[in-house]
């Protein structure tokens, strides 16, 4: 048994129903009545809880519940172009809230197209399922975890991880909490990337990570493609391979706004989100 965990705001709440929408497409009626959503926020109103919580058992999950959270007070924001401190939110997690032995952790910005489910089935009960970052592929080979490389060179090369798809089991939820804490006092100086550059600082130190398939969290990158040719140069894949379980939407162009392009992986997002809209209207959800 699982719980989907998930950090929204009022601006996001729209794009948290589309992942939700996309997630339960893809599970089977079982696993989603078995299922459980969990919704960490410091910015819904009471209203739009009620809505989140209304849409995700029309989507067939079996519970669900919503906590206000203060982001903690060792948030370090060096990154603030289009992200705000709810970031910070996905640490918050305990195992009583989520009343579930695995946490399955998602962004509001991916769209989910297969069974997330399955990298539950090789996870180590003593790891934290993580994805390595497609722009920010290894330790001292990119701009994330400034000085690292020259303070710890042992560290240069060593995978650099993507915080937007977590498979976490419940008993590590205390330790990355812990960890994350630490790394956010004691490697200020280090962090470009808000919480994920204090994730990896953990990752690093605790040996916590266990690598799952990129699949489980491929970057949309034709819309960077439209502006330039740098992504051809960092991928370690094709950028004309546009399979995965999960297509992940980083950066500030999302596809939810009407200034994106509309690239192929945008104009599926966007029936996702028009099937949500019309799901919400037939329940009579404004």
């Amino acid at each position: 048994m699982y719980a989907i965990g998930m950090c929204v705001d009022a601006h996001y709440l729209l794009p948290a129903l589309v992942t939700l929408g996309s997630l339960a497409d893809h599970l089977p009626v079982a696993d989603r009545r078995e299922g459980a959503v969990r919704v960490l926020t410091n910015g819904l109103s009471p209203g739009q809880a009620v809505v989140m919580e209304s849409f995700a058992r029309r989507c067939g999950f079996g519970s669900f519940d919503l906590r206000w959270q203060a982001p903690p007070p060792e948030s370090v924001m060096a990154d603030t172009a289009y992200i705000s401190v709810a970031t910070y939110l996905r640490f918050g997690f305990t195992s009583g809230f989520l009343d579930r032995p695995f946490l399955i952790y998602m962004d509001a910005d991916v769209h989910v197209r297969g069974n997330v489910l399955a990298p539950l089935n090789a996870l180590p009960t003593d790891r934290i399922g993580v994805v390595q970052d497609e722009f920010n592929p290894a330790v001292g080979q990119c701009p994330a975890l400034p000085g690292v490389a020259e303070r710890w060179p042992h560290l240069v090369g060593r995978p650099y991880f993507n915080a937007g798809m977590l498979w976490v089991p419940a008993p590590m939820l205390l330790p990355m909490r812990a960890g994350v804490q630490r790394a956010l006092i004691g490697g200020r100086r280090h962090i470009k990337h808000n919480d994920q550059c204090a994730l990896n600082l953990w990752l690093l130190s605790s040996g916590a990570a266990h690598p799952v398939g990129p699949a489980f969290n491929r970057f949309e990158v034709d819309r960077f493609l439209e502006r330039g040719d740098w992504v051809r140069r960092v991928l370690r894949r094709p950028a004309t391979h546009h399979y995965g379980h999960v297509v992940h939407f980083v950066g500030d162009q999302k596809p939810w706004i009407r200034s994106c392009p509309g690239t192929e992986d945008v104009r599926v997002y966007r029936r996702q989100m028009r099937r949500t809209l019309a799901h919400l209207g037939r329940a009579g959800i404004r």
